[in-house]
């Protein structure tokens, strides 16, 4: 019994810290987004994405007023979008997004990552080419019909679109971003999540023991405070 109730701990906890991960992702992209465009969201694009990112996490709506009030403050420290590239072990390419207020920190503690899980910090562009950029949204299939909406959006950048698990996913190009969120607004499309993305151009397979390895560094880098998001190009 006592071993059932740790395991339930131990997941009770870790759905907790990736929540905690995931409202301190949004407040920064909020931080960003604010001092770029202002705090209302009316005439500020990307706060409004952020704003809609933040509703498909349940993040408390007093939460994302409160994080707007402090990023109009002056005492607002300034993130810096800063994006690292490099390799895991075993050849598989990493895309690191990082929104740092001191980037000696950061770089410091990326290349540790990297270094104490086998993998190599590289240069700018070293594996940027492996992966394209698109825009990637999510919403409702709830009376949705697929063919329709792909019809209606292929003029709007529209590269995939596909429907599981009671949603439906799309891909559009990273300059067609803007004009895609327009069009499924337009629409009375309630996005649950949008985000610009990186998709590997090509994969690497690896066995089961070397994912393994290779998930170490993932899971380092995603729990750093200064990261983003991650992306690589294992199958």
């Amino acid at each position: 019994m006592g071993r059932i109730f740790e395991k339930r701990k131990h997941k009770m906890f870790a759905r907790y810290a990736k929540m905690a991960k995931a409202f301190t992702r949004i407040g920064k992209e909020i931080a960003i987004a604010v001092k770029q465009g202002g705090p209302d969201p009316n005439y500020n694009p990307k706060l409004r994405q952020v704003m809609q990112n933040a509703k498909g996490l349940n993040m408390p709506k007093d939460r994302v007023d409160a994080a707007i009030k402090r990023a109009t403050s002056k005492d607002m420290k300034d993130y810096e979008e800063i994006t690292y590239e490099g390799y895991a072990p075993f050849g598989v390419a990493i895309m690191v997004e990082c929104a740092t207020d001191n980037p000696t920190r950061t770089v410091a503690n990326i290349r540790m990552h990297f270094n104490r899980e086998e993998g190599s910090l590289g240069t700018s562009g070293s594996v940027g080419f492996m992966f394209e950029r698109r825009g990637l949204f999510k919403f409702s299939a709830q009376g949705k019909n697929l063919e329709e909406l792909e019809l209606e959006l292929i003029d709007f950048g529209l590269i995939e679109i596909w429907e599981e698990d009671g949603f439906i996913y799309l891909y559009c190009g990273f300059e067609d971003f803007g004009s895609m969120t327009k069009a499924l607004e337009d629409r009375g499309i309630e996005i649950i999540n949008s985000e610009l993305t990186r998709v590997p151009l090509n994969v690497v397979e690896v066995t089961e023991e070397q994912e393994q390895k290779i998930q170490a560094l993932l899971d380092r880098l995603e729990e750093d405070d200064d990261v983003q998001s991650v992306f690589n190009n294992m199958k």
